[in-house]
């Protein structure tokens, strides 16, 4: 609690009336200190509230316990789940600071955690204008400006020839009649000013998003058109005649489309639109004015599809291994990623994910022709109502080529009318990832020249949906006819792996052992995937617990000397006599095997932190399978009342031996609080525990890359043909791009790999929140990012690196605002500050 105890001045004041104020706000001023001293931050803060209403010159002197009391007092109505409370008090103190930026970076905090995002980010964007080094407030805006401003909106507006060909449909439905526009999925209203300029009459253009709302408000303003173009807060699907637009319209533009086409609800907004919001189409070979009959841009989609080899894609959806360190994974227990997984839930889950296939790391290799999927015309009512009824099709595709079958590669033609298309091939430059439906459940992966890939094609849920992926030819239907679970054919398996794996499954074999689909997130399959990952914290652990083992023995000789000494000559309990064991705690995010491999190293109590259901039958079938004690693996947060308080004693008088923690996201950044854990943590080591990984060193290096500058920020006025939108938009950029593959990235390195930061989470002493760093050009050009990654050591010999081919880890980077020129021999000096989970790097000549 802050030492603040601020006096009134009297001097300040004459008269009764004067002198009774500066009694009451003395007092008030003393109970709210006595009200800080037991704890009771309700009414403390309710006294500082009267103070400053009655004497607002002290503000300076009370802000910092202020602060303190109204953070507190929050915290407590949080838990209580006095949502309404907790926001009049923030909003109170606003009135009180309205230009403190830790109390609007607080206010956003509270509302970020209760889903308002949009609210959130505006606070947390006022933060940093207030204050633009408060590291705190520009961390968590960065945060959630990824997600409210999605990066491709960047990358697509940045795209010349996607803008330049939408540009050109619409000028010419606008100068063939259409002019009453409906922009439907606005964004930036890049599409609504097209229609401006060629000429249209009326411009309706509704947005969801109240960020890109606003922004496009700004933006249409900035381009002095929000007399022209009418902008809606809303859905297109509550659009209502005359209320909200008076008529409708002649001509809707839309770019609603994801990877597969159908993800953003094309379907479902344009069967709205063409029955309550656009003119009746024209009949073929109909003449007359457009402006009579209602036309879509875009006209119509082609979509096609190719099966490929992709060793990147295996590796993130399907476990292609049957022993992690010495575990089996027992057949009973199916691993998906949520990509393969059908949709029984009430969640509907998007039926694929998406890549870059120009750019996916160790490419990929084509083993079908393209081929055509399904048509879609987006101008043909009927046709839209009837995708989502129709039943799914089957497509069989001849193999052109021998290979591993991983995915089906979709992407499409977008016809915006008669002479302007764009397509989202992997063959092509263009803004647009490509749709991947990864393949699982097959007897056999690899195919050739004579097979057909088969499958099942469907628009269920407005998702196009590839399922019942099959291999057909004249070998495999012989060969599935064959019984391959006679115990003679245990004898002919190709690996110690697979025959272990048949040995732990022979007790699962029976017709009724639990079947359990564990779906898993794509990273967490391809860390399942990562036998160095689990054979070096297997080789870690054994060799702390090993250091540890010789206090145990010592322990159970004293136990049981001094049970002799108490029972003569009479056997000792042989209970008594075994030593407590050693207790592992992992709190890695996620699925994660780690706590039974560390089961199988002696006398060992492991805890796991997962916090799903099905994990956690999941993990209890793979350790019967491996014939563990069911009582050997516990799960921690059934021992815990709350998420918070995951790293405490596994016993009132015991310590744990290993604290496993997740230092580095996924997505390449540093987990947010972890070194506070790890503070935590060594609080609850054991003599001689430790907590993995010990330490972290960061390396960077300096790069040239087009690519990753125009992902990041649009570029000027010339990619948008003239149109003032960078300003608006690029507030929302931020200076670190994650989940990179920097194995792929277009780029050109500049200099050689440099240590940045080491994070000693053992040793904290070693640490340094801010470092310089000289770095040696070794090839002139442009500098215009770092890319950085981690080595983890989980001892000074046994290293986990985030860039390597193996890892799960993605990769990160900082984008520099501005170039910098660099010739070959020159040194630049790196300043790194690193704060919370939050690292910045800028550049110094």
């Amino acid at each position: 609690m802050p030492n603040s105890q601020p006096r009134p001045r009297r001097g300040a004041r004459s008269g009764a009336g004067a002198a009774g104020r500066d009694e009451l706000v003395s007092r008030s001023l003393q109970s709210a200190e006595h009200c800080l001293g037991v704890q009771d931050f309700g009414t403390a803060y309710a006294h500082y509230l009267l103070v400053l209403s009655l004497a607002p010159e002290l503000k300076d002197d009370v802000k910092e316990t202020f602060q303190y009391t109204l953070f507190r007092w929050a915290e407590e109505l949080d838990a209580l789940s006095r949502t309404q409370d907790l926001l009049g008090c923030y909003e109170q103190a606003l009135e009180l600071f309205p230009d403190d930026e830790v109390i609007c970076n607080s206010m956003g905090e509270h509302l970020f955690r209760m889903g308002f995002r949009d609210e959130a980010a505006g606070y947390f964007h006022k933060a940093v204008k207030l204050n633009p080094d408060f590291s705190d407030a520009k961390e968590n805006f960065y945060r959630v400006a990824n997600w409210l401003v999605e990066r491709w909106h960047f990358i697509m507006l940045n795209d010349t020839k996607r803008n330049t060909v939408y540009n050109a449909a619409i000028q010419n439905a606008v100068c063939l009649g259409s002019k009453s526009v409906l922009d439907i999925g606005a964004g930036t209203g890049i599409l609504s000013m097209f229609a401006k300029k060629a000429g249209a009459h009326s411009v309706y253009a509704c947005e969801l998003s109240k960020t890109m709302y606003e922004l496009a408000c700004d933006v249409v303003a900035a381009n002095k058109m929000e007399a022209g173009i009418k902008l809606l807060h809303m859905k297109s699907l509550d659009i209502e005649i005359p209320k909200h637009i008076p008529e409708r319209v002649s001509l809707v533009v839309t770019e609603t489309v994801d990877a597969g086409l159908f993800g953003e609800g094309i379907v479902e907004s344009l069967i709205h639109a063409w029955e309550h919001l656009l003119l009746q189409p024209k009949n073929r070979g109909e003449n007359g004015n457009c402006e009579k009959y209602g036309k879509v841009i875009p006209a119509s989609a082609v979509i096609f599809g190719m099966a490929v080899e992709c060793a990147e894609i295996r590796r993130h959806h399907r476990v292609g291994t049957k022993d992690v360190a010495g575990i089996c994974l027992p057949t009973n227990v199916k691993f998906q990623s949520p990509a393969c997984s059908s949709v029984d839930t009430e969640e509907t889950i998007e039926p694929y994910t998406t890549e870059k296939m120009s750019r996916v790391p160790g490419g990929y290799l084509a083993l079908t022709e393209c081929f055509e999927i399904m048509t879609v015309d987006f101008n043909n009512l009927q046709e839209l109502k009837s995708l989502a009824t129709k039943k799914p099709g089957n497509i069989g595709i001849p193999v052109i080529k021998e290979g591993i079958l991983d995915a089906i590669v979709v992407w499409f033609v977008l016809q915006l009318d008669d002479e302007h298309s764009l397509s989202t091939s992997p063959s092509e430059e263009t803004c647009w990832e490509q749709a991947v439906y990864p393949v699982h459940n097959l007897a056999d992966y690899w195919i050739k020249p004579g097979d057909h890939v088969m499958m099942e094609v469907s628009c269920q849920d407005c998702y196009l949906r590839i399922q019942n992926i099959s291999v057909f030819g004249l070998e495999r239907e012989v060969d599935a006819r064959k019984n391959f679970t006679k115990d003679k054919d245990l004898l002919s398996l190709g690996s110690e792996a697979e025959l272990c794996s048949a040995l732990a499954n022979l007790q699962t074999s029976k017709p009724d052992a639990v079947e359990q689909t564990c779906i898993l997130e794509s990273t967490e399959i391809a860390l399942l995937n990562n036998n160095l990952y689990h054979e070096g914290f297997k080789m870690a652990m054994r060799k702390v617990l090993s250091s540890l083992t010789p206090e145990k023995l010592c322990q159970a000789m004293d136990t049981q000397c001094q049970n002799e000494m108490s029972c003569g000559s009479e056997e000792s309990n042989s209970e008594e006599s075994i030593p407590e064991p050693f207790y592992v705690l992992d709190v890695s995010e996620g699925f994660s095997l780690l706590p039974i491999i560390a089961g199988t190293l002696g006398q060992v109590k492991p805890y796991s932190s997962v916090e799903k259901d099905q994990h956690r039958t999941t993990l209890d079938l793979i350790s019967e399978a491996n014939h563990f004690p069911k009582e050997t693996l516990e799960f921690w947060l059934r021992h815990v009342e709350d998420e918070s308080a995951v790293l405490q004693r596994p016993k009132s008088d015991k310590l744990w031996s290993i604290i496993i923690l997740d230092v580095i996201e996924p997505s390449g950044l540093i987990q947010q609080e972890i070194m506070e854990k790890a503070a935590i943590s060594r609080c609850l080591l054991q003599s001689g525990g430790k907590i993995f990984p010990q330490y972290v060193l960061m390396f960077g290096l300096l790069v040239e890359s087009q690519t990753l500058v125009e992902e990041s920020a649009v570029q000027g006025t010339e990619r948008t043909l003239g149109l003032n939108i960078a300003p608006f938009i690029n507030q929302f950029q931020v200076p670190i791009r994650v989940f990179l593959d920097l194995s792929s990235l277009p780029c050109i390195p500049l200099s050689k790999p440099v240590e940045l930061l080491r994070l000693d989470l053992m040793t904290p002493y070693l640490n340094t929140s801010n470092t310089e760093v000289k770095v040696h050009i070794c090839k002139s050009g442009q500098v215009t990012a770092i890319p950085f990654w981690y080595h983890m050591y989980l001892d000074d010999e046994i290293r986990l690196d985030t860039s390597s081919e193996a890892s799960h880890w993605k990769q990160a980077a900082v984008v520099l605002d501005n170039p910098i020129r660099v010739e070959m021999g020159e040194e630049l000096v790196l300043s790194v500050q690193h704060h919370k989970s939050n690292v910045s790097i800028t550049v110094k000549r």
